[in-house]
Formats: C-alpha cells, sequence, structure tokens
C-alpha cells in the first residue's frame, strides 16, 4: 500500500507530484524548496532557507509516521558551492544525534530563482 502526504506547496498541484509518500517502512520525502505556507519564497540567507528545507521535510516524514530519528539519507542541492559550509552547519544542527548518509551537489538552477537550496530526504521506520 503506498500512502501519500503533501504539504500545499502550490509546485505539488502544478507539477502533479507529492511532497512525501510511504511505502511500507519507507518514506520517500521530495524535492523540497524553502517555501512559506501562503507559496511565497523563504526570505534570507541560504541558512535560513534550509532550516525552512528542513522542517518541512521532517514535517512531512512524520505526518506518515516517521521521525528525524528514522531519516537515513538527505540530498542536498545548492546554486553556490561557497553556501556549502552554511548549509551543513543547518544539517548538523538538525542530525547531530542520528547523522544519516548525506550528499550535497551544486546545481545550475532552481525552481525559483530566489532559493538558493533544495532538499530531498528518505526514512526508514522501524520494522
Amino acid at each position: 500500500m503506498v500512502e501519500r502526504g503533501f504539504s500545499g506547496s502550490p509546485f505539488e498541484r502544478q507539477f502533479g507530484f507529492a511532497r512525501a509518500l510511504r511505502t511500507g517502512n519507507r518514506i520517500l520525502v521530495a524535492g523540497t524548496g524553502p517555501v512559506e505556507d501562503d507559496g511565497s519564497s523563504t526570505p534570507g540567507d541560504v541558512a535560513v532557507q534550509a532550516e525552512r528545507c528542513f522542517t518541512l521535510a521532517l514535517k512531512a516524514i512524520e505526518r506518515l509516521g516517521g521521525s528525524a530519528s528514522d531519516i537515513v539519507r538527505t540530498r542536498m542541492f545548492l546554486t553556490d558551492p561557497a553556501d556549502q559550509d552554511a548549509v551543513g552547519a543547518v544539517h548538523a544542527r538538525f542530525f547531530a544525534d542520528n547523522p544519516p548518509v548525506a550528499t550535497m551537489v551544486g546545481v545550475a538552477w532552481l525552481c525559483r530563482p530566489e532559493w538558493k537550496v533544495e532538499i530531498e530526504a528518505e526514512a526508514v521506520l522501524p520494522a
């Protein structure tokens, strides 16, 4: 059985995707940009945007029955390689006690030009 979770992001309906999907004990979270509840982009520097992305990804996992300690993989997409330390510091704050495997890559662009970071996450729930 597949259970889908939606966050209300305008991109979910526009592009036809679910924020998160649970199948069995796995939860997959789609690329999550820094989007506010009203659909606007999160203002601020890359650390503020990363904080918002991680918060939204974690909320999606929690809605489907998981928690931060269940996250086993993160992927961080950055538009500027100079931002890796700032995003890495936010990642470390979120996952200090249970670090997942993580990938950080540079990309040419994200869905909105003001976005500096987008983040994916995967969780595996205890059997």
